[in-house]
């Protein structure tokens, strides 16, 4: 299962980083209109701040960012960025709690074959010609007080 390949990877390749930034919106923020005209639910809130801090996260990496949000007819990928001549596509989980289990936790099988397929979609579509392909699961865990903490794995899937 892609959970377990995680939960290995993580042991061997996690980076924790302290994120330093501001509060996550405030509930009346998240009362906002969205890209559709309609509100903004707070997950979908919860959801853009850890994009945010994960973004955030890769650029102190040396990553460069190269594309946020691209979606096609499969789906959608969070971030595409580069890592050295290796295109990384990178799914971003965010919790304020662990209730429903660690972000790593929720790229289940099928999501992982997703975004495998809008990987190499993405390539086709605007990657250079010779780069790496490689997938990056980044859990965002925003505690309530406090930092969020950046878990990064590498190769994931």
């Amino acid at each position: 299962m892609a959970g377990d390949r995680i939960h290995r990877a993580r042991a061997s390749a996690a980076v924790v980083h302290n994120a330093k930034t501001r509060s996550p919106p405030a509930a009346s923020q998240a009362a906002k209109l969205g890209p559709g005209g309609g509100p903004v639910r707070a997950k979908d809130g919860v959801g853009s701040y850890g994009e945010r801090v994960a973004v955030r996260h890769l650029e102190e990496a040396g990553f460069t960012i190269v594309a946020r949000n691209w979606r096609c007819d499969l789906g959608e990928i969070d971030v595409v960025a580069l890592d050295g001549m290796t295109v990384v596509v990178c799914e971003v989980k965010t919790r304020s709690g662990l209730g429903y289990g660690s972000g790593l936790e929720a790229v289940t099988r099928a999501k992982a074959a997703r975004l495998r397929r809008l990987g190499h979609r993405w390539l086709v579509e605007h990657g250079p010609r010779g780069v790496g392909l490689r997938f990056d699961v980044l859990a965002v865990h925003r505690p309530r007080r406090g930092p969020a903490t950046v878990e990064h794995v590498r190769g994931a899937f």
